[in-house]
C-alpha cells in the first residue's frame, strides 16, 4: 500500500467517466473541499485490513500534528505498478473509510473513475508526506540478495507520457529530449544534453545575480551524522522526509536541506559585527523521501537542486536585507516575464522556540513588505518549523500560480547551534539567519518554464539556438562555414547537411522548437548572407556576421522571445 499525504488549501474533483472494470455508482458532481488533509492511496497486491488500519492510524496522528479535522481518501492507482485487483482495492478503500475515527469529517473520492482534479497544496515543510506499507513477506523479499541483471534486461523506464495534455511539461520534455526517469533511480532526474543546458543556464543566471548582490558560493557534503540533524531540529520535525541509514559509521542522513551544514561553515571561525551580512549561496543536491516523482515528472522528485541561500545578519539589518531580497525576486521573475503574489506564513503549531521571538520575526517581514509596497495575504500557521516566511506564487502564461521563491527569517537555528559574532560593544551576540531560494527547486522551476513557454524557450535558454540547413549538397561547404561562425560566436547551433529535403529539415527544426532556422543556398553563399526563419514563420536575409552579432546580443541580454 502506498500513500501520499497532502495538506491542502483546496481539493476539487469531478468524476468524468468510469475507467476500471469495477467502479462505484456515483453522481457526476463537482466536489470542492478547503483546508483538508488528502491521502492518495494505491492498493497493492497482498495488502490487508491490518495494513489499512495502520495507515489510517498514522494518518490520524499526522492530522493531529497539523491540526486538521477534515480528510479526503482519494484512490490513486499511479503510485504503484503492483496494483491489487479492482474488487479488492475498492473493498479495502471502503474499509479505510470506515476506520476513520469520530470527530474527523471524512470523504472518499469515487473508486474506478477518471476524475478532473485540482489541488492547492499548502506551503509548510510538512505539507507533503509519503508512506509505504508492506507485508512481512514483502519485507523479507526486500532483503534477499539481488540476482545478477541479464545483459538483455532493460533497466530503462520505457514509459512515454501517453494520454497527457500536449501542454504538459512531460509531453514537451519527451518531444524535446530534455530528460528521463530510470527505474534504477526512482523519482530522480536523468538530464539529457538538451535538458542539462537549461539546468546549467539557470544556475549561470543565478550565479551572476548572486555575484551582483554580494553572495559567496559554498558547498558541503551530502551525508552527515544525524547528530547534526538533531541539533537543527530536523530529526524532530522532518525525519519522515529524510533518508537515514547506518553504514557502519553511526547513523547517517542524506541532507534534505542545506541550512545546517552551511551553519557549520559560519561556525568554523569568529565574526565581527562589521563583517555581517555574510551571504552564502549553494547549489548542492539535496534528497527528500518523496513517494512519487515519475507520476508528476519534474514537479515531484527525490533528488533536487535549489538555488539556495543563507544570510547571517545582525537584527538591525533585517529590514534592509529583506528589501534587497524583494528587489532580487522582482528582477529575476521579470527576466522570465512572470508576475508574482506574496504570502506571509506565520508560526505553525509544530514549531521551535519562544512565541515572542516568532512575533518579532513575523513583524520584521511585515514591515519589509509594507515598506516596499508589496501586497500580501496571510497564511496562518504555515511557516517553517524554525521561522515565519514570505512565499511567492508566480503567475505563468496560462494564468496558473506556482509557489517558487521563499524568504524565511530564522532566530531558532542560530541559537540551537550557539552561533556568535562580536558586537560593537565587544560582547558576544547571536546572529539571525535568513533562508532564501529565488527559483526554488530547479527541477520544479524547469517544469514551470517548459509549460509557461510551451517549449518555445527564450533564446538564452534554448538548447539549440540556431539550426543551419543547406538547400542542396552543393552548398554543404558554406553551411559548415556558417555553422562554425555561429559556434565561434558562442551560439548553440546544429548542422543539417543530410540529403533529406529542405522541407523535412525545416519541419524537424520547427518540431524541436529551435528559435532560428538558418537556410543557406547558392544565393546566400555568393552574397555571404543567410536566410533566417524565425519561430513566427517570418524569413529575412541578413549578413552572416550581422546575424551572429545580433543573436549573440539577444542571448546575452536574456530578453523575452519576440517570435
Amino acid at each position: 500500500m502506498r500513500i501520499l499525504q497532502l495538506d491542502v488549501d483546496n481539493i476539487t474533483y469531478e468524476p468524468v467517466r468510469p475507467e476500471a472494470s469495477i467502479y462505484e455508482d456515483v453522481k457526476k458532481e463537482r466536489v470542492s473541499i478547503d483546508n483538508t488533509l488528502v491521502i492518495f492511496v494505491s492498493i497493492e497486491r497482498g495488502d490487508t485490513e491490518p495494513m489499512a488500519s495502520k495507515a489510517v492510524k498514522d494518518t490520524e496522528e499526522f492530522m493531529k500534528k497539523l491540526g486538521r479535522k477534515k480528510l479526503v481518501i482519494y484512490p490513486f492507482a499511479h503510485l504503484s505498478s503492483s496494483l491489487s485487483d479492482p474488487k479488492t482495492a475498492m473493498s479495502l478503500l471502503e474499509y479505510m473509510y470506515k476506520q476513520v475515527p469520530e470527530g474527523v469529517e471524512a470523504r472518499k473520492a469515487p473508486f474506478g473513475w477518471n476524475k478532473k482534479l485540482s489541488l492547492d497544496i499548502k506551503g509548510h515543510p510538512l505539507a507533503e508526506q509519503a508512506r509505504s506499507y508492506v507485508s512481512s513477506e514483502s519485507e523479507s523479499k526486500t532483503y534477499q540478495k539481488a540476482k545478477p541483471v541479464s545483459r538483455n534486461t532493460s533497466l530503462v523506464k520505457k514509459s512515454s507520457w501517453a494520454g497527457l495534455p500536449q501542454n504538459d511539461h512531460r509531453t514537451i520534455g519527451e518531444k524535446l529530449d530534455l530528460y528521463s526517469f530510470q527505474e534504477v533511480s526512482p523519482a530522480m532526474v536523468y538530464w539529457h544534453p538538451n535538458g542539462h543546458i537549461i539546468y546549467r543556464e539557470l544556475i549561470k543566471f543565478m550565479r551572476e545575480k548572486e555575484d551582483e548582490y554580494g553572495y559567496m558560493e559554498v558547498s558541503t557534503p551530502a551525508i552527515s551524522n544525524v547528530a547534526l540533524w538533531h541539533v537543527s531540529g530536523h530529526m524532530e520535525h522532518y525525519s519522515e522526509d529524510m533518508f537515514v541509514f547506518d553504514a557502519g559509521m553511526g547513523e547517517l542522513g542524506l541532507k534534505p536541506m542545506n541550512c545546517p551544514s552551511t551553519i557549520l561553515i559560519y561556525k568554523s571561525r569568529k565574526w565581527s559585527y562589521r563583517e555581517l551580512p555574510f551571504r552564502t549561496a549553494i547549489f548542492d543536491k539535496i534528497y527528500r523521501r518523496e513517494l512519487s516523482g515519475v507520476v508528476t515528472g519534474l514537479f515531484r522528485v527525490k533528488e533536487m537542486t535549489q538555488d539556495d541561500g543563507h544570510i547571517f545578519i545582525r537584527e538591525d539589518q533585517i529590514r534592509d536585507e529583506i528589501t534587497g531580497l524583494l528587489k532580487m525576486v522582482k528582477e529575476v521573475y521579470a527576466t522570465f516575464g512572470m508576475e508574482f503574489k506574496a504570502k506571509l506564513s506565520t508560526m505553525p503549531d509544530n514549531h521551535m522556540g519562544d512565541e515572542k521571538i516568532w512575533e518579532t520575526a513575523t513583524a520584521a517581514l511585515k514591515d519589509a513588505l509594507l515598506a516596499n509596497g508589496i501586497e500580501y495575504e496571510i497564511k496562518e500557521k504555515e511557516g517553517a518549523f524554525y521561522g515565519p516566511k514570505i512565499d511567492f506564487d508566480v503567475l505563468d502564461s496560462l494564468g496558473r500560480r506556482w509557489q517558487c521563491a521563499t524568504i524565511q527569517v530564522d532566530y531558532q537555528q542560530p541559537m540551537r547551534f550557539m552561533l556568535e559574532y562580536t558586537g560593537e560593544d565587544g560582547l558576544a551576540k547571536t546572529p539571525i539567519m535568513i533562508h532564501r531560494a529565488i527559483l526554488g527547486s530547479l527541477e520544479r522551476f524547469i517544469a514551470v518554464l517548459i509549460e509557461h513557454y510551451q517549449g518555445k524557450l527564450p533564446l538564452w535558454l534554448s538548447p539549440v539556438q540556431a539550426s543551419v540547413v543547406s538547400i542542396s549538397q552543393q552548398t554543404n561547404g558554406y553551411a559548415e562555414k556558417v555553422y562554425k561562425a555561429l559556434i565561434k560566436g558562442r551560439l548553440r547551433a546544429s548542422l543539417d547537411i543530410s540529403d533529406k529535403t529542405l522541407e523535412y529539415k525545416i519541419r524537424e527544426a520547427i518540431f524541436m522548437k529551435i528559435p532560428y532556422i538558418i537556410v543557406v543556398g547558392k544565393k546566400e553563399e555568393e552574397s555571404g548572407t543567410v536566410t533566417v526563419r524565425s519561430r513566427n514563420g517570418q524569413s529575412h536575409g541578413i549578413a552572416l556576421d550581422d546575424f551572429v552579432a545580433k543573436a549573440s546580443a539577444e542571448s546575452a541580454s536574456r530578453s523575452q522571445p519576440s517570435y
